[in-house]
């Protein structure tokens, strides 16, 4: 394979998928021609057309893809697509094409990598480093798994020295990395269409964890058997790095933080729940660990503003409020939900979820239903398929689910009909969830709201 220097044009086979598009962005950033296919037209590839990237949404060999030359062009195709004639034409012609995590894999090489890994908390976890970095003017880059509210990307350029990423646990692809600081958040049972079992994935994050070069570079979750020594973090329990002392006081959390030598009290922010402070527990490790002062950290922390639909909370003055999240695992949801309990416990709840993958649902349908249980009312969105197709799971639908979930008020709705369904509704409370394509809903929901 060539140098990645000597490439001149970059086409991206899935170019809308929040990983792909911040490589797109960090080409593109690099002074590359950059191109690229997806099926869905969404706010995120329509931002990266007005950045200057071509898209295209047919599958369809044009004149653009054809004028394309070997020597100097770099495929990069993300696993979630299986079929497509764009990929073929590249294969059939033998040009470069690579996964990926591969490309994330030769950028980072030169760099000191920090990759945060976990079926769950990863963006936040990664988000929050690259964050807390920018504020420390740390020499970094980032390769995010979601929109940052500071600085309304997934990618960041701030230097070369570091560079901070999501190491991603579908089809193996973070044995791709080679991490020198690696964070493992969760080994929740997860993509059992890749793995087939828990121990299986248990297994892919200790081949992850053997990696890192050094013991003390490698942050666990307290709790976590992985394999090999490494520094423990936790919230409300003793460990290497520790977070207690959790309390709220006008809508910001309060929480002091223990390092093995010292105690820091009083950090703040906004953003709510335990299992956020135990993701700002491991970020704040790893920045003391590179030498920034914990006057810094505080300021950084006060500052930040989350990630896009992670728990992205609007408050209005007719006393509504509308939360929106991508959780998408019953772990996540009852996360968003305990947290909306927790702060809210007498307020009338409307959930409103679109499960994602028939595969997902189908191997985790009894912790869903346990989970949307905790709802007040329930509209269940038809399952989004992403890469999976309905012939090949039988039964597997919203209705199927729905059967499952213990609440009196409670139907199926396709997406289309979901913001009329949501206007007849009487709730305190809506939260939108889900992974597939509900964010569609954000705008028009917010704006209403703001209206009643």
């Amino acid at each position: 394979m060539n140098n990645l220097e000597t490439y001149q044009n970059f086409y991206f086979v899935g170019i809308g998928g929040i990983g792909m598009s911040a490589l797109a962005r960090y080409f593109h950033a690099s002074g590359k021609k950059v191109s690229g296919y997806d099926k869905t037209n969404t706010k995120l590839t329509q931002t990266l057309m007005s950045e200057g990237i071509d898209i295209v949404f047919e599958d369809v060999i044009d004149e653009k893809i054809t004028s394309l030359y070997k020597e100097d062009t770099l495929v990069i195709y993300t696993p979630a697509i299986k079929k497509l004639d764009i990929l073929d034409y590249f294969n059939t012609r033998q040009f470069e094409v690579l996964k990926r995590a591969k490309v994330l894999g030769l950028i980072t090489e030169n760099t000191d990598c920090i990759a945060v890994a976990g079926t769950h908390g990863k963006t936040t976890t990664s988000t929050l480093v690259s964050h807390l970095c920018k504020e420390a003017d740390l020499p970094f880059s980032c390769f995010l798994g979601g929109i940052s509210e500071n600085f309304k990307s997934n990618f960041l350029y701030n230097g070369s020295q570091y560079s901070v990423l999501e190491a991603d646990e579908y089809d193996r692809s973070f044995l791709n990395l080679s991490p020198d600081w690696a964070v493992i958040t969760s080994t929740d049972a997860d993509h059992l269409d890749i793995y087939g079992d828990k121990n299986t994935i248990e297994e892919g994050f200790r081949q992850f964890a053997a990696l890192v070069p050094e013991d003390r570079q490698l942050f666990v979750r307290k709790g976590i058997e992985i394999g090999r020594p490494h520094q423990t973090y936790a919230v409300n329990e003793v460990a290497d790095y520790y977070s207690d002392n959790l309390r709220m006081e006008h809508d910001k959390i309060y929480f002091d933080f223990h390092t093995p030598n010292e105690t820091v009290k009083d950090f703040v922010w906004e953003i709510p729940g335990i299992h956020n402070v135990e993701n700002a527990t491991v970020a704040l490790a790893i920045l003391n660990n590179l030498g920034v002062d914990f006057e810094t950290l505080k300021k950084a922390i006060a500052n930040f503003k989350g990630i896009k639909r992670r728990y992205t909370k609007h408050i209005y003055e007719n006393g509504k409020i509308y939360i929106d999240d991508y959780a998408h695992h019953p772990t996540e949801i009852n996360a968003v939900m305990s947290s909306i309990r927790t702060f809210y416990p007498e307020k009338k709840l409307l959930v409103v979820f679109q499960p994602h993958l028939f595969s997902r649902t189908r191997d985790f349908a009894d912790g869903f239903a346990e989970s949307l249980s905790k709802a007040d009312e329930l509209i269940l969105l038809d399952i989004y398929p992403a890469r999976e197709l309905q012939e090949n799971f039988e039964g597997i639908t919203s209705n199927w689910l729905l059967e499952k979930v213990n609440l009196d008020k409670k139907e199926v709705s396709t997406l289309g009909e979901a913001f009329s369904k949501i206007k007849e509704k009487d709730f305190d409370i809506l939260l939108t969830v889900g992974a597939g394509n509900i964010d569609t809903l954000y705008d028009p929901v917010c704006e209403w709201i703001e209206k009643i």
